[in-house]
């Protein structure tokens, strides 16, 4: 069985082979990488990567009206490696599938779950918990305290990734979801969530997040690293965004992201098998060198960007503000409350009325 993961990247070298290694121990069998006009080598290393056979790299040069993310699905819809594919999902570098159940890979998910055409796997949002320094380890490593299990706001906190199966029900990869449902099939689609529950049928047609306030990852869930050291998180807002209508890397961000209420290290049960393939790596000559090349230039552009004001301001903000508080009980009602109010409202407004 085929599991493809669509992978975009820009100026992220330096986290590129962890995240390889560690997905090729999950399970997935291809990637399909696509560079971003990279300024630190990543494209240089993906060429070299291909040429290993450890995946198919696919350059995506500006201009990109609707944002680089939307054009590198573009380019991913129509590759013969989607077609080849039994079973597709997004990631970004940041984002590592950590699956619980048997030996950690994916086809003891697929196992647990097999009637699902879909597998909604929640992010669990890992803080930076006061790590200052940019250094070459692996995330999964150096982060391991992350939001609580049951939390309903930021609902950001339980937006999803979607494992999909790639049999006709969708035509075309999304960034969090399949897009273009099979209008005549849409109905037969069957929804789990990361712990194996059936979701309602409203997820055949939209939906972003899991069901809030309840634990969605038994059986699998996606380690989402998006902050990291403060230096790289420095250099990630400098770089952008790949969507263009996504709002910017700054303080708001920073504070929707970095919980750091509980020690989560099960993304490591994969450590034994993680390791040898690290060192398969990192035993080729060019790409080592690449490797460095990678980092080097991610301490570079750190300490050019601190001779910038904004920049630095960034930094000192970063250097200022304590792990943010998981909002509970009624805070968290309260702000649940007005974010459905306001979607009802939105829904009134949009409505055709009875005269129409």
């Amino acid at each position: 069985m085929r599991f493809l993961a669509i992978l975009a990247v820009k100026d992220e070298g330096s986290f590129l082979l962890d995240w390889l290694a560690h997905h090729r121990a999950a399970g997935i069998s291809d990637v399909l990488a696509i560079s971003n006009d990279c300024s630190d080598g990543t494209d240089a290393m993906l060429d070299r990567l291909e040429a290993l056979g450890w995946l198919v790299h696919q350059r995506n040069p500006a201009p990109h009206p609707k944002g680089a993310q939307w054009s590198a699905l573009k380019l991913a819809e129509r590759h013969p490696l989607l077609a080849a594919a039994d079973w597709v999902i997004t990631l970004d570098i940041d984002e590592y599938l950590n699956i619980h159940v048997g030996d950690h890979r994916l086809p003891a998910l697929l196992a647990a779950c097999p009637d699902a055409h879909a597998l909604a796997l929640s992010w669990r949002m890992f803080g930076n918990c006061g790590v200052m320094g940019y250094c070459d380890r692996p995330v999964s490593e150096q982060f391991l305290r992350a939001a609580p299990a049951e939390m309903i706001w930021p609902w950001r906190a339980q937006m999803l990734k979607t494992l999909w199966r790639n049999d006709g029900h969708w035509a075309k990869p999304g960034v969090h979801r399949p897009r273009a449902p099979d209008p005549a099939r849409q109905n037969e689609q069957i929804w789990r969530d990361g712990s194996g529950r059936q979701l309602p049928d409203a997820y055949r047609s939209g939906r972003l997040f899991a069901p809030l306030g309840q634990r969605n990852w038994d059986l699998a869930q996606i380690n989402h690293y998006a902050l990291g050291a403060m230096q790289a998180y420095v250099v990630k807002a400098a770089r952008g965004r790949a969507n263009r209508d996504a709002s910017a890397f700054d303080m708001s961000y920073w504070v929707e992201r970095n919980f750091c209420e509980e020690e989560d290290r099960s993304v490591l049960a994969l450590a034994d098998v993680v390791a040898p393939l690290r060192a398969e790596l990192a035993a080729d000559p060019e790409l080592a060198a690449r490797h460095a090349q990678a980092v080097e230039w991610r301490r570079e552009r750190f300490a050019t960007l601190m001779l910038q004001e904004p920049y630095r301001a960034l930094f000192g903000r970063l250097l200022l503000a304590p792990p943010s508080r998981p909002l509970a009980g009624e805070a968290a009602a309260v702000m649940l409350g007005w974010a459905q109010r306001a979607a009802q409202v939105e829904r009134e407004t949009i409505a055709p009325s009875p005269t129409d």
